[in-house]
């Protein structure tokens, strides 16, 4: 990976990825990686999205748990073998217990302002895309900041749960639009969660585009992993290179 940057947050510092097309104004993105954490595949993602006009951040959220290099896998693991992705969850569940929901909304506004503080972003709307963890961020996001008027979220983790700090709560406050890329058979995404989600974003009256990707299982963006899906991750990138170039006007 190339060198990360170091930015503000709520409980210290995160390091974070930034993608650029080239040195003119565009307008910025807010990158919420997965639960693997921050590694080349964040950044390979980072910088296929700013190929299409966009300044890309992408944070380390596990900054509070120790550094990327700390709370991403190591160089010698294979998450290309079912084994060893699955084990890997272990790894990852003391991590998230850590990112609460009160935590991802303290962080919000400091990945906000410091995607805005970036050289070459251009005044105006921001965008918004997460993963697994990160769709619950990015979906916090985008009701919390008014200035987000594109989110996307796929093969996202309990988006729209009965809790009452679920994050589809927060969308009551949102003008952004919408895309939602569930998977499949997502045991962390079950079909009444995907419902709650819809009823949601229909009941505050918000633009968005949701789909359940047939076939597509958890977390299939990701090449890294065993759970990639190239149909699915190929759709993803389409529909929300179409989101942000609708919204964002680059």
């Amino acid at each position: 990976m190339r060198p990360l940057i170091e930015i503000p947050a709520a409980d210290g510092t995160a390091e974070a990825v930034v993608a650029r097309p080239d040195d003119a104004p565009h307008p910025g993105v807010l990158l919420c990686m997965d639960a693997i954490g921050l590694r080349p595949r964040i950044e390979e993602m980072a910088d296929r999205i700013a190929s299409w006009g966009y300044v890309v951040l992408a944070p380390n959220t596990f900054y509070r748990s120790g550094s990327a290099e700390q709370t991403r896998p190591s160089p010698d693991a294979d998450l290309s073998d079912p084994d060893q992705r699955a084990s890997y969850g272990k790894v990852t569940r003391p991590l998230l217990a850590e990112l609460t929901g009160e935590r991802m909304e303290a962080d919000a506004p400091h990945y906000v302002q410091a995607l805005r503080g970036l050289e070459g972003v251009a005044d105006g709307p921001i965008g918004v895309t997460g993963y697994c963890m990160g769709a619950k961020l990015a979906t916090r996001v985008a009701g919390l900041e008014p200035g987000v008027a594109a989110c996307g979220g796929f093969h996202g983790a309990q988006i729209a749960t009965d809790q009452p700090d679920s994050p589809h709560l927060r969308l009551a406050g949102s003008t952004a639009a919408f895309v939602y890329g569930h998977a499949d058979h997502d045991t962390t995404n079950p079909p009444e969660d995907v419902a709650r989600l819809d009823a949601a974003l229909d009941e505050y009256g918000l633009s968005a585009r949701t789909a359940v990707y047939p076939d597509a299982p958890h977390g299939y963006t990701m090449s890294d992993t065993s759970s990639y899906q190239e149909a699915g991750a190929e759709r993803h990138f389409r529909e929300l290179r179409e989101l942000f170039d609708a919204q964002l006007g680059s």
